[in-house]
């Protein structure tokens, strides 16, 4: 075993077709919608990257800036930063389980993830 264990991280998507190929991967997707310069963003962006490494790969684990990807935001109809939302695979498609905006505790979203890995698998 090497020295340094791997860290899961909170990717951040580049393109709506980005994304579109997360979500065929058929596992619940966890997506932190946000802002630079939001200061609600920076204390949520710890915690985003510690529900990453905790989840390690049972969960898509994304963050998604309106600056790079604008139709995302618009898509999911986001008003306002950050927002997360939780999509789980129903039915061969990926619905939304789950969704918050402003400051969220940690053992809030790891409830929701935690039932959405159980309600996938």
């Amino acid at each position: 075993m090497g020295l340094f264990k791997r860290r899961y991280k909170a990717s951040h998507v580049g393109s709506i077709e980005e994304f579109e190929r997360l979500l065929s991967d058929g596992k619940p997707v966890f997506v932190n919608f946000y802002q630079s310069g939001c200061a609600p963003c920076q204390v949520m962006d710890g915690i985003i990257n510690e529900v990453a490494e905790e989840f390690q790969e049972g969960v898509i684990v994304v963050k998604a800036n309106v600056a790079t990807v604008p139709e995302l935001f618009y898509k999911f109809k986001v008003r306002s930063t950050p927002t997360f939302v939780v999509l789980t695979p129903v039915n061969g498609g990926m619905h939304p389980r789950w969704r918050q905006s402003g400051l969220v505790k940690k053992d809030v979203i790891v409830g929701h993830l935690t039932r959405a890995v159980s309600s996938a698998g």
